[in-house]
C-alpha cells in the first residue's frame, strides 16, 4: 500500500471510530435519560402515596384536610423570610404536609379525646413522631429524607422538653424548628373536635409566650413581624387550595 492509500485507511478508520464513539455516547445519553425519568415517576408515585396517607391521617384530625396544605406553604414562606435556600424552601413545602402522617396509627379514641391525656395516652400519641419517621422510610431521595426529619422532630422543644429525643436549641434541625411554629400558630386557629379556633391574636399571644421555650426564638420573630402576610397566605390557600396533583407534583 502506497502512502497515500495508508493515508486514507487511516482517515476510514478514524472516521468510522469517531462515528462509532458517537453512537455510544448518544445511547449512553439516551440510557441516562430513560433511566432518570423512571426514577423521577418512581419518586413521583411514592411521593403521592404518603401524601395520600398523610391526607387520610389529616381527615381524622381535620375533616377539610386542608392544614397539611397550609403547614406547606407556610413553611416555605418562613423558611424563605430566614433566609434559608430557595431550593430549600421548596422541599420544604413539599416535605411539610406529611408532619403528621404518624398520626394514621394513633387510635382515635386517643386522637379525638376531649379531655386530658393519661400518663399512658399521652405516650402512645407522642409516638406519632417516631412513627411518622418510620413510615416515610430511609431513602436515599433528598425530599423523602426531609420529610423523615420534620415528622421525627416539630414536637422537640427549644428547650429540651419535647419528644421523641429530647433535642435542645440548634440540635433540632432547622426543618423541624420551621415547621414547629406553623403548625402550632395553624392548629391553634383551626376548629379542632375538643375545642373552638382561637382568634389569631390569642395564638400569636400564645405563640410568642412560647419563643424561647418551646420555640427558637429567631423563628418566632420572624414569623410575628410579618404574621399579616402569613395570614393572607393562609387565606389564599383556604379559598383556592392547590389540587391534589399539584400538591404532588415534584417540579
Amino acid at each position: 500500500m502506497n502512502p497515500v492509500d495508508a493515508a486514507g485507511a487511516d482517515r476510514s478508520f478514524d472516521d468510522a471510530a469517531s462515528a462509532q464513539m458517537e453512537r455510544i455516547v448518544q445511547d449512553l445519553g439516551r440510557m441516562y435519560h430513560e433511566r432518570n425519568e423512571a426514577l423521577r415517576e418512581v419518586t413521583r408515585a411514592h411521593h403521592e402515596a404518603l401524601l395520600r396517607l398523610a391526607l387520610a391521617a389529616d381527615y381524622r384530625d381535620d375533616d377539610t384536610g386542608v392544614h397539611m396544605v397550609r403547614i406547606g406553604y407556610l413553611a416555605e414562606a418562613l423558611a424563605l423570610l430566614l433566609g434559608e435556600p430557595e431550593g430549600f424552601a421548596r422541599m420544604l413545602r413539599r416535605a411539610a404536609p406529611m408532619h403528621d402522617v404518624g398520626k394514621i396509627g394513633i387510635p382515635d379514641a386517643i386522637l379525638k379525646k376531649p379531655g386530658a391525656y393519661t400518663p399512658d395516652e399521652r405516650a402512645q400519641m407522642n409516638q406519632h413522631a417516631q412513627m411518622g419517621a418510620d413510615i416515610l422510610g430511609r431513602s436515599r431521595v433528598p425530599l423523602f429524607q426531609l420529610a423523615a426529619e420534620v415528622a421525627l422532630t416539630h414536637h422537640e422543644r427549644w428547650d429540651g422538653s419535647g419528644y421523641p429525643r429530647g433535642l435542645v436549641g440548634e440540635a433540632i434541625p432547622i426543618s423541624g424548628r420551621i415547621v414547629a411554629v406553623v403548625d402550632f400558630f395553624d392548629a391553634l386557629t383551626m376548629d379542632r373536635c375538643y375545642r373552638k379556633a382561637f382568634s389569631d391574636e390569642v395564638a400569636l399571644g400564645m405563640l410568642v409566650q412560647q419563643r424561647g421555650v418551646a420555640f427558637d426564638p429567631r423563628i418566632v420573630d420572624a414569623f410575628s413581624h410579618q404574621v399579616h402576610d402569613m395570614i393572607a397566605l393562609r387565606e389564599r390557600i383556604n379559598a383556592n387550595p392547590p389540587s391534589f396533583e399539584q400538591l404532588a407534583e415534584l417540579a
